[in-house]
């Protein structure tokens, strides 16, 4: 077994793997021990009771998170003349058409949201084989296939999360900065796990939301208590 550095002791001191913990105190031991000198993101982990390999049971959805994410979020949007300009106002940092998609094919992946109107999927919907792999793809249930541009952009930049359950029905996400104060946090949170409960599928049996673990980037992986997480709507759906 590989010899732990003397940085990750000290990080992992006082948490107990096998012990879940109320959210705000795993909140306060992840800040507690983040010593690095760069802000650190938060991210959530979510086992979930389901086999994503079964249509009715795919958990996947956006949600605003309501701290923001502390991420600088490059967005790329397909559209045509005024929605192409309402685009660039709104403050897209790549606008196109047909350009774009060439663009795109020949490597350019300078964006972290790609948004499209209606009309522009046609063209958008080649670039599938690329977009698809790196969650890219513009979908109207995510609301990044819109006539609202400038809704969907303020969106992007102002804290939507994508989620996605991956094959062993594991969902990860970014949820903030370890810089966030505990209750910017702990509202992201709770705003993500509200959702995951939102979009539980019909095909989910038994006890839907199995683990839930909090890290930061170069911190501890915390098991927190899903009872201190749980709000009316959560629980309702458990």
């Amino acid at each position: 077994m590989a010899k732990l550095s003397k940085r990750l002791r000290s990080v992992r001191k006082g948490v107990d793997p096998d012990q879940t913990y109320p959210l705000d105190a795993a909140i306060k031991m992840l800040k507690e021990r983040s010593t690095v000198k760069f802000d650190e993101t938060v991210e959530i982990a979510m086992n979930l009771g389901i086999d994503p390999r079964h249509a009715d049971q795919m958990v996947r959805g956006m949600v605003q998170l309501p701290s923001g994410t502390g991420k600088t979020v490059r967005v790329a949007v397909f559209a045509r003349a005024e929605k192409a300009e309402a685009a660039t106002a709104a403050g897209a940092e790549v606008v196109g058409a047909e350009e774009l998609a060439q663009e795109i094919q020949g490597g350019r992946l300078d964006f972290d949201r790609v948004i499209a109107t209606p009309d522009m999927m046609p063209v958008v919907g080649r670039l599938g084989k690329i977009l698809g792999p790196r969650g890219l793809m513009p979908n109207p249930k995510l609301g990044t296939v819109t006539a609202d541009v400038a809704g969907a952009i303020a969106a992007a930049k102002g804290g939507a999360v994508e989620f996605r359950a991956e094959r062993a029905g594991v969902v990860h996400a970014g949820i903030g900065k370890i810089s966030f104060d505990e209750a910017a946090l702990a509202a992201n949170v709770k705003a993500i796990v509200e959702a995951i409960f939102r979009a539980k599928p019909s095909g989910a049996k038994g006890t839907y939301l199995k683990k839930l673990v909090l890290a930061s980037t170069m911190g501890p992986g915390i098991r927190i208590d899903v009872g201190t997480v749980a709000t009316e709507s959560t629980s309702a759906a458990a």
